[in-house]
């Protein structure tokens, strides 16, 4: 069973997504939250697989909550599930943790495959955005030399993925058999050769260079 905690702060938009995800037979809701602040007591105290989590709430934003929810280093990955248009909100998003990003308007043909996909440990990135972010990107992230990808070694471009994703350095050493720390020095010579500042940065470039488009699941544009 797939462990979830659902947040956002319209109680019927949380009693629409709980009965989608528990019709499918193998998704549990085992918590529910109605704002930033109660999202990351419960992720806390419930543990969930996934937090499918909204992004416009009063006091403690999703994208807020999310940073904080990563900042736990627990197992859970955040889905955000949002209203707002992902041109503006996926790589705020991403960069604070979360695994994956999806329009509510997509919500009842693409839920279910998203969920699945991040329980996975796969990123969900709808390919209109992932597109989006490319063109801003694809000059860099092509050209041969410094600064791009070919200028990482196999344990660092591997490293800055994992990152782009969400782990922490913790559960990015468990998935490279290292310590944290040599993680932590992956990214940061990743960065210097990449001349790449924060996640952010670091977000849409794995994105334009195509390290999280690998594994992406089909998105509602397929």
């Amino acid at each position: 069973m797939i462990r979830v905690l659902l947040v956002d702060d319209h109680e019927v938009v949380r009693a629409g997504l709980r009965a989608l995800l528990e019709a499918t037979g193998h998704v549990d809701v085992v918590g529910e939250a109605s704002s930033g602040e109660e999202a990351v007591t419960k992720a806390r105290t419930l543990e969930p697989d996934i937090v499918i989590m909204d992004l416009a709430m009063p006091g403690m934003d999703g994208v807020q909550a999310t940073r904080s929810i990563a900042a736990l280093e627990l197992d859970a990955k955040v889905l955000v599930l949002t209203i707002h248009d992902e041109d503006e909100f996926l790589v705020p998003a991403m960069e604070a943790g979360a695994a994956g990003f999806l329009n509510k308007s997509a919500a009842d043909t693409d839920l279910i495959g998203a969920v699945e996909a991040v329980a996975r440990g796969h990123s969900y990135l709808p390919r209109r955005a992932a597109a989006l972010i490319a063109r801003q990107r694809t000059a860099e992230a092509s050209k041969s030399g410094p600064g791009s990808i070919a200028s990482l070694s196999k344990r660092e471009r591997t490293a800055i993925e994992l990152y782009a994703r969400g782990y922490s350095a913790r559960e990015a050493a468990e998935e490279l058999f290292v310590s944290p720390k040599t993680v932590e020095g992956y990214i940061a010579r990743a960065k210097s050769k990449l001349d790449l500042k924060g996640r952010r940065d670091i977000v849409r470039f794995a994105i334009a260079a195509g390290l999280l488009a690998r594994e992406e699941e089909p998105g509602p544009d397929t």
